[in-house]
């Protein structure tokens, strides 16, 4: 029976417990069901020829001996395989392929297969998004077949296209616009129309990216504000809407306020995916006057983790994936030891406070194992009186320090940073990035770099300079990249000239040069500390 036939009967509790009941279950009932699918998983990964790809002839029986035969992996060990999507090696047969940006200019894609069990699973864990996303404390919520979705994430062939199709198998649900209109559209135009279907119709829900929300909200206060209601068009508006309006106008112009979306609507339910939505969180909750709810989600995993009614940490869905928790000395370490085998800990054993990079098998008969995701979280706590829990809850922190996620859009790495200043020509003694934050906590690439001093440095490089012309190359060399301004209005890169001869001095000191990407704040100081001496003083943006 579907979700919207439940709803129909009234049978609020068993939807309930049928989609938000894994928020009842204590540790061991948790790890019974991480425990069953991973047995059965072991199974079937191990017998296929992607699995063997890994395993090298090894049989794994139990999970722990599973945990000690096959490596951390990335997506390198998958490639050969899923890129060319051979579905005779993979542990069962994808139903559907999604694609999702692999390393910025460097790798164009990556894919992920999706078996009819995982989409199944997926239905029902966006069922629970969607429930506990208007939820107010634990066994209420506020669902209804009628209700609309203002959706500002991508469409097919990406992981976000899934969220409407998978919701319109529980329940019929209206996306503004349309999911059929919407994939040929451009990002611009599919918000224009679904802002003006909005205020024609009223919308319940909104769900996009933290930083393409807060975008997307500052555009409708602006085309809110600024809209003007042709007679021919009157007819498409509810009448409730216009008066809405007619209202919301009168009353900023009273308050002398610009017009924000809470004016208009009166959401159910705001959720929010992807990376840095903290620095988004609480504007998005000015603007529309509802708390958003994040939810973690990704192409090789699909969703993985909700908030609930407090927006107090994200609890783990437990049929998803099988989870492993890599402590995040150990990934640090792991960056200058490659050969370096680290320990992994369970859902049972993470300890509070402590933060982890996400290690995944994907159930269901997914084909990655052990695969490290690239994101960190950290352990907020092991229960929860407020929410009535005894399962471990954790908050997303960021990628792991390898890489230099903005706002959701990019994953800069250390090889996307050298292509780009070999490109540029310029002798670059040395180069360390970071992801550093505005004082409106505003997420920024930061790249401190050392140029070889000469009389072209001397005539011709300064910050200004440098920066543009690195903006140039980044832009060239990676489309997401470029969407930072295009979609987000977001122009990322901010550059530090370190004075000559830093890094041969830092080496000197420490017998090697610091690590290309977010060194740590020792690191930072020991660079910086003799950056006003010296007869050269760089500008500094």
């Amino acid at each position: 029976m579907s979700l919207q036939d439940k709803l129909d009967r009234q049978e609020y509790d068993e939807v309930w417990s049928q989609y938000c009941g894994f928020l009842d279950l204590s540790m061991e009932e948790y790890m019974a069901i991480q425990r069953r699918l991973m047995t059965e998983q072991i199974q079937l990964w191990s017998g296929c020829m992607l699995g063997q790809s890994i395993l090298k002839g090894k049989k794994p029986a139990t999970i722990e001996e599973f945990r000690r035969m096959v490596p951390l992996t990335s997506y390198e060990d998958y490639a050969d395989i899923l890129l060319r999507k051979n579905a005779s090696m993979l542990p069962d047969n994808p139903v559907i392929w999604i694609q999702t940006t692999w390393e910025g200019g460097r790798h164009p894609i990556k894919l992920a297969p999706y078996t009819r069990s995982m989409l199944d699973t997926f239905r029902d864990n966006v069922v629970a998004c969607l429930i506990l996303s208007t939820s107010r404390k634990k066994g209420s919520f506020n669902v209804d077949k009628t209700d609309k979705v203002l959706y500002g994430l991508a469409p097919l062939p990406y992981a976000t296209g899934l969220f409407p199709l998978a919701l319109n198998e529980a329940i019929d649900i209206k996306f503004l616009p349309a999911v059929k209109d919407a994939v040929n559209m451009s990002f611009s135009e599919r918000n224009k129309l679904g802002f003006k279907m909005a205020m024609q119709q009223d919308v319940e829900y909104f769900f996009g990216l933290g930083s393409v929300a807060y975008a997307v909200s500052q555009s409708l206060s602006q085309m809110g504000g600024k809209a003007k209601l042709k007679p021919a068009d009157l007819l498409k508006f509810r009448p409730d809407m216009l008066l809405r309006i007619a209202r919301a106008k009168s009353r900023c112009k009273k308050e002398n306020r610009p017009l924000k979306p809470k004016d208009l609507f009166h959401l159910k339910g705001f959720m929010v995916a992807g990376t840095d939505n903290r620095c988004y969180k609480d504007d998005l909750e000015e603007l529309w006057g509802v708390r958003p709810m994040e939810l973690f989600a990704g192409t090789e995993p699909s969703i993985i983790g909700t908030e609930t009614w407090t927006r107090n940490g994200m609890y783990f869905f437990p049929d998803t994936c099988f989870y492993e928790f890599l402590p995040i000395a150990d990934t640090i370490r792991l960056m200058d030891e490659p050969d370096y085998t680290p320990r992994t800990y369970l859902m049972d054993e993470v300890v509070p406070g402590e933060i982890y990079e996400i290690v995944l098998t994907v159930l269901k008969g997914g084909a990655f194992a052990r695969y490290r995701v690239g994101d960190t979280y950290r352990c907020v706590g092991l229960s929860s009186r407020e929410d009535g829990t005894s399962i471990p809850r954790f908050e997303y922190v960021d990628r792991v320090p390898a890489i230099i996620d903005i706002a959701g859009f990019t994953r800069i790495s250390e090889q996307g940073i050298q292509n780009v200043l070999d490109l540029s020509g310029l002798p670059v003694v040395g180069w360390v990035a970071l992801k550093e934050y505005t004082a409106e906590n505003r997420p920024y690439f930061h790249l401190y770099v050392e140029v070889e001093k000469s009389e072209f440095l001397n005539r011709a490089v300064n910050t200004q300079v440098l920066r543009d012309l690195l903006t140039t190359y980044f832009k060239y060399t990676d489309q997401d990249y470029r969407d930072l301004k295009k979609i987000l209005g977001m122009d990322p890169l901010k550059v530090t000239i370190l004075r000559s001869g830093s890094f041969a001095e830092y080496c000197a000191a420490h017998g090697r040069p610091p690590r290309h990407m977010n060194p740590d704040n020792y690191a930072m100081e020991a660079l910086l500390q003799n950056q006003r001496a010296g007869t050269w003083r760089p500008g500094r943006r």
